[in-house]
């Protein structure tokens, strides 16, 4: 599935994206990957998390680091973020946001599993300061990627119910 759509940004306003759906990395093309972000389930919940300077609930990603796999940033974020083991994950799709005519952001989404380490506290670099596990019905509550979110959590959801059974 392809959704072309629009995302508004502090900095540059309302931008195009562009997303696809994806079933691996290696449907990801020659793009450089420079963030991630993961569908995190545990026991039947949605993991997110709480980014105090930008004051807004998300889910647990970031930017990939130099050298850095998309499996390997999605399994640091989600530790850092959330004090999350990754126990199984799949990128299940890509976007990419056309920040100008010339620069274009691509991002993967994938689905994990988690499990806790122990109890969250903080993450290291300070940016998230509180995680919460919620009904993934509820999710529109806390974070509204439009029609884009909305496939996503659907796809996350299927995904994690052919698990399950």
């Amino acid at each position: 599935m392809i959704i072309q759509s629009t995302i508004k940004t502090r900095t540059l306003g309302e931008i195009p994206v562009v997303y696809r759906d994806v079933s691996s990395v290696d449907d990801l093309g020659l793009r450089k990957i420079q963030a991630v972000h993961a569908y995190c389930f545990y026991k039947g919940k949605l993991v997110i998390v709480w980014a105090d300077d930008k004051k807004y609930w998300t889910l647990p990603g970031g930017r990939v680091e130099i050298g850095e796999s998309v499996h390997e940033a999605v399994i640091r974020e989600v530790q850092e973020e959330s004090n999350m083991k990754v126990l199984q994950q799949q990128v299940i799709g890509v976007q990419d946001i056309f920040e100008s005519r010339d620069k274009v952001m691509s991002q993967t989404r994938s689905f994990c599993t988690v499990e806790p380490y122990g109890s969250f506290v903080q993450d290291p670099d300070g940016d998230i300061t509180q995680i919460k596990l919620i009904d993934p019905s509820e999710l529109k509550e806390y974070v509204n990627w439009g029609e884009i979110g909305d496939h996503l959590l659907q796809r996350s959801s299927e995904i994690l119910r052919n698990i399950e059974t």
